[in-house]
């Protein structure tokens, strides 16, 4: 592995190449401009990808000295595709650590000392994630569900999401992020990262604020539906032994959301009414799932698999067809 250049001082807010963040966005107004002053003192080159925003974005992206490039939206759009298109500006001159981020997070002060801190004292420790939290999580049910969702477990792990902070050299040596995936393109390239060798953690510090702004089921229903169709591809590229990338989860959606209750329907009608029975399954998986999680988050565990079943299936309909997937937006 390469010599990483260290600074002379613990304090990361300095203007040099150790980090360089890539942002991406479209349409963040001020949560963009949060974003890009939290970091312009803590990183050294703020690059900014912009996915067709009308809102002035870029502008405000350049007034606050980041290097702005936008996406060509003659091509589909994926986050995968502008995270790499900033990552390939960095080429020429390229940092030691790169800090990805969303244009809706906001980074913490404590974040980078603790994060350099960890892969500087671990050269096989290859991108590092700490805990992610929602801003605003009272203004709503599913903001809420949000804030939960980010709160995993910390130490080794297998992957992280979209905001991380991650040697260059482990990033580019995999070749990024798979461009084609519409969703879960971070873990799915965090499996290339393991098969290269390299380990992932999870910090016991707060690293960003996040504006999930999920005010509506609808939302929800559609985010829900996004992770159900990352679920299924990232099974049916990754899904064998040993890596069984995401297996579990696409099951229990098809089981959860299609298999039972078609059975139960189907079976009622066709075979004996009886079946009907078979959805009873629900409520007492309702009742497990509650003991473990709560009330509310149960609900919406079980209530998601609908949704998720329903992405997974535009996955394989797609894919049988031998069409590309479109973008699932919940924004």
């Amino acid at each position: 592995m390469k010599q990483i250049r260290l600074s002379a001082t613990s304090n990361t807010s300095v203007k040099n190449n150790i980090v360089a963040a890539v942002v991406i966005g479209r349409n963040e107004g001020e949560r963009l401009k949060a974003c890009l002053s939290a970091l312009s003192d803590q990183v050294g080159r703020i690059v900014y990808v912009d996915s067709g925003s009308t809102d002035g974005s870029p502008d405000h992206a350049r007034a606050q000295g980041a290097t702005v490039l936008s996406l060509d939206m003659s091509l589909p759009f994926t986050a995968a595709r502008a995270r790499n298109t900033g990552l390939a500006a960095l080429a020429g001159d390229p940092p030691d650590f790169v800090q990805f981020l969303d244009g809706d997070c906001v980074l913490q002060p404590e974040w980078l000392p603790a994060a350099l801190t960890a892969l500087r004292g671990d050269p096989g420790l290859g991108v590092v994630a700490g805990r992610r939290r929602e801003i605003h999580p009272d203004r709503s049910i599913y903001n809420r569900l949000c804030d939960a969702e980010w709160d995993t477990p910390v130490g080794e792990a297998r992957a992280v999401g979209g905001d991380m902070l991650i040697r260059h050299e482990a990033v580019t040596g995999v070749g990024g992020f798979r461009d084609s995936l519409i969703a879960g393109e971070e873990p799915e390239m965090c499996v290339r990262l393991r098969a290269a060798g390299w380990r992932i953690s999870r910090l016991p510090v707060e690293m960003t604020r996040h504006d999930a702004n999920l005010m509506r089921f609808g939302q929800w229903w559609q985010r829900s539906k996004r992770a159900g169709h990352a679920f299924a591809e990232g099974a049916a590229l990754h899904g064998a032994p040993p890596e069984r990338h995401w297996r579990t989860e696409t099951r229990r959606a098809l089981a959860w959301g299609l298999a039972l209750p078609a059975a139960a329907v189907l079976g009622a009608i066709f075979l004996h009414p009886l079946l009907l029975l078979l959805l009873l399954a629900y409520p007492a998986q309702y009742l497990r799932l509650a003991l473990r999680m709560g009330a509310t988050p149960a609900f919406f565990s079980l209530l998601g698999k609908f949704p998720e079943a329903m992405g997974a299936l535009k996955f394989y309909r797609n894919r049988l067809g031998g069409r590309r997937g479109t973008l699932i937006e919940y924004k």
